[in-house]
């Protein structure tokens, strides 16, 4: 036991280990491990040692076997990534829809298992699983090389794409590539752990063949069944939210959830509850069970003989967990399911055995085998909440009812075991979001029994007869409407600031300590250990500094300054589909996991790549007076503003704020939008920072002539590195010692432009842009800047940013 206990030690911690590497090593490295392991394994069998060190030489089996396994299914892995060479170039292909479609307003996004492809009539290679969206929407420039173009809805077929179906069609593809920001969320690592090596979009226009829909195939049936399903409750729910849950929690897939229902999930803290997770399936598989029993007494009527074959206890466990695993692989074999359905599996085995093993060790061999299956599970949160959430259900005792209970303990048993799940994920989920649902002690204790006995078979028993779908609908319509007055509570959630990372594993002890079954005078030490990471202040720049961050936020600007006591915003960046835009998923998160709220914005043009967060900002931060931009706000946004213009300015704890343009006679209706932008430095002499929007060389020029002694440590080029910008006599007046290039990944506008990096190289000055660097970071006290990239690099990440 001691041999096994400590093997599973290992492999978690060489797993988290090999998880550390920023570039993978060569084969021979890995096999050298994996000799080493066995070595190690003949090594301890051969030794009579104490059992110390026997239990040291199996968790280094561990370690070391783990380490090479994960290393070689990357290297595998990333043998079949996307050729440099073919990236943005039009690639005919022929292969199937793999999964589930998703219909948005833009168009389709779904998953491509090409057969083959060619490039100019040559046949090429590419990875074995893409991701293409298809855009039903018209576009401007529909024959330029660069821009994305739309399709046709005629060349689908009246059903729809649809799983299963055989395409031959024209596509751009390039390499899976994320934004890149501190707190962030990795999308590459999705990417990877999906098994999707290159992300694209279906071409049509002039000199391009037109899709073409080739059949219809009994491929992927798991799947085609999941999209049936998916598409009657869609149909035949008229509520658009209820029947985003019920396909949710039928099939897995989650895209037809509105998004305002997921903040009114996120604040509630309930999120967990419309995605297939351990709950559900280990719900369904303990309603499996009884189901199978029962129907195992009733057989046994008519044919006593299998009672002798098969005892009923083996019959039922065996039997429902069969069925569990059919609804884990039915509603997309996700990670929580995945989880859920391997702990099942352990129990159910370990009981027909007749082994009894203690909670921990079963609890710990459970975590041993999903690392072995997906060791990438380890980086997200969802791994970590639902093993201690399962952790203090054993150690507090099972929620389930006991029998002979009265009624009065059974609701004081779920409030207790539900409270004690709450305090103990509390450190976990302010570590992972920055936020913890308040009321989502109250939402669960509500919500949990009502979608795992209620909403959930019913939605289930809707695949065999589709009425039971409208009492689903209604079950959950209730829910939503309890959830959004509690969501509208202004204590609902609670949001903290990003922690260290030693304070956070203080905290998650101190949350498991208030848990346990210690003694009270024991246990109220956790409240202690808790304290310092809820009274965290991340540290802000000194009296007479700044620091900065540029946002990356693809094809857009958002830079956020900060100094003492003050925070400021510099353009919001860009729209990001047609429900959301970088205010909320970038800078909102940033602003919350630093503790801030801006006290000034200033928006330097109407440009959406500029101002596309402006409203998402205004509503999440209604008390900040100060918006400065160069264009009417009142009737778009319904808010007032004032004219950034020079020589405006301002000093925010011994740091100087100056507007160098517009000027007073610059006319907004003369003048284009992008010659209108509101230029900001910041602070001032070598520690400066220079803020440039979109203005032009004329602009630039204009304001070398004006302010020749203008000098920048750090300039931000303008748009985007553009060649109509960063001319020659503004570089040469600025002398900057950095230039920060804020673009997008393979833009459509070839930025930055070569021309541009050629001044800056022939100067010598020093630039990142966004691509490569992600968010770029600065201080006026150091003259370095700090890309994230590079600051937090995995060897699934983006190595070249193009």
């Amino acid at each position: 036991m001691i041999r096994l206990l400590a093997f599973m030690l290992g492999s978690v911690g060489g797993a988290l280990a090999q998880l550390q590497q920023a570039q993978l090593w060569p084969v021979g490295g890995y096999a050298l491990l994996a000799s080493t392991a066995l070595l190690v394994v003949v090594l301890a069998g051969w030794l009579r040692a104490h059992a110390g060190v026997q239990a040291l030489l199996w968790a280094l089996v561990g370690a070391l076997s783990i380490f090479a396994f994960t290393g070689w299914r990357a290297l595998h892995h990333q043998g079949t990534a996307l050729d440099p060479a073919l990236e943005g170039r039009d690639l005919l292909l022929e292969g199937w829809v793999a999964e589930m479609p998703r219909r948005g307003e833009a168009g389709w996004q779904f998953e491509f298992v090409p057969a083959r492809a060619w490039l100019a009539g040559q046949e090429v290679q590419l990875p074995p699983r893409l991701r293409l969206s298809w855009s039903l929407r018209p576009s401007h420039g529909a024959g330029s090389v660069q821009e994305p173009l739309a399709l046709e809805s005629s060349a689908l077929p009246a059903a729809g794409l649809r799983v299963g179906q055989r395409w031959r069609l024209v596509a751009r593809l390039k390499r899976p590539h994320g934004l890149s920001n501190p707190h962030g969320f990795d999308a590459e690592l999705w990417m990877w752990e999906q098994g999707l090596q290159a992300t694209g979009y279906v071409r049509q226009g002039r000199g391009v063949d037109a899709p073409v829909w080739l059949e219809d195939t009994g491929r992927y049936p798991v799947q085609q069944a999941r999209q049936w399903i998916r598409d009657r409750v869609i149909d035949r729910v008229p509520s658009p939210g209820a029947a985003g849950v019920l396909a949710a929690l039928a099939t897995g897939d989650q895209g037809a959830i509105p998004r305002a229902l997921w903040d009114t999930f996120r604040v509630t803290g309930v999120t967990h509850l419309v995605v297939v997770s351990g709950m559900h399936i280990t719900m369904f598989a303990w309603l499996a069970v009884v189901g199978v029993g029962w129907a195992w007494r009733r057989a046994a009527k008519t044919w006593p003989a299998l009672l002798l074959a098969i005892p009923l206890p083996v019959a039922a466990a065996t039997g429902g967990l069969l069925l569990g695993w059919s609804y884990a692989v039915f509603s997309g074999w996700g990670v929580p399911a995945q989880r859920a359905i391997w702990m099942l599996t352990v129990v159910v085995l370990l009981q027909l055995s007749g082994r009894r093993w203690p909670w921990p060790l079963m609890w710990l061999a459970v975590m041993t085998v999903v690392v072995w299956l997906d060791p990438w599970a380890l980086l997200r949160a969802g791994f970590w909440l639902s093993f201690v959430a399962v952790a203090v259900l054993f150690a507090t005792g099972s929620p389930l009812p006991e029998t002979g209970q009265r009624w009065h303990g059974q609701v004081w048993r779920l409030i207790r075991t539900q409270g004690w799940v709450t305090v103990a994920l509390a450190p976990l989920t302010l570590l992972w979001f920055g936020e913890f649902s308040v009321a989502g002690w109250l939402a669960n204790l509500v919500a949990i029994p009502w979608v795992t006995l209620v909403v959930t078979p019913l939605a289930l028993a809707g695949i065999l007869w589709a009425p039971l779908w409208q009492f689903g609908a209604w079950a959950v319509e209730g829910l939503m409407g309890m959830l959004g007055v509690m969501a509208a509570w202004p204590w609902a959630a609670v949001s903290r600031p990003a922690v260290p990372g030693m304070l956070a594993l203080v905290a998650v002890f101190g949350g498991v300590l208030l848990v346990s079954g210690l003694p009270f005078a024991w246990r109220v030490w956790g409240l202690l250990l808790i304290w310092p990471a809820l009274a965290y202040t991340p540290p802000r720049p000194a009296p007479g500094q700044f620091e900065w961050l540029a946002a990356d936020v693809g094809q857009g600007t958002a830079v956020i300054v900060r100094t003492h006591r003050h925070t400021l915003i510099y353009d919001t960046g860009p729209p990001m589909g047609t429900q959301a835009d970088a205010a909320q998923r970038v800078l909102l998160p940033l602003l919350r996991r630093h503790g801030d709220a801006p006290d000034a914005v200033v928006v330097s043009h109407a440009d959406s790549d500029h101002a596309g967060g402006l409203g998402t900002l205004a509503k999440a931060y209604p008390r900040t007076t100060a918006w400065w931009t160069s264009f009417d706000t009142s009737e778009r946004w319904g808010m007032d503003s004032r004219r950034c213009e020079a020589p405006i300015g301002w000093e925010w704890d011994g740091v100087p704020f100056r507007f160098l343009h517009p000027w007073p006679g610059d006319d907004p209706q003369r003048l284009s939008s992008n010659a209108m932008s509101c230029v900001l430095m910041v602070g001032e002499g070598d520690a400066s920072l220079l803020l440039t929007g979109d203005i032009t060389v004329d602009e630039e020029t204009r304001l070398a002539l004006a302010l020749p002694e203008l000098r920048a440590r750090v300039l931000f080029a303008a748009h985007h590195g553009s060649k109509t910008s960063t001319g020659p006599v503004w570089l040469n007046t600025v002398r900057p010692q950095w230039v920060v290039i804020q673009s997008g990944y393979r833009n459509p506008y070839g930025h930055p432009a070569v021309e541009v990096l050629r001044r800056l190289e022939s100067r010598g000055i020093r630039w990142v842009s966004s691509p490569r660097c992600g968010a770029a970071m600065g201080q006026s006290a150091r003259p370095d800047i700090v890309c994230h990239r590079d600051a937090v690099r995995r060897y699934w990440h983006h190595s070249d940013g193009g």
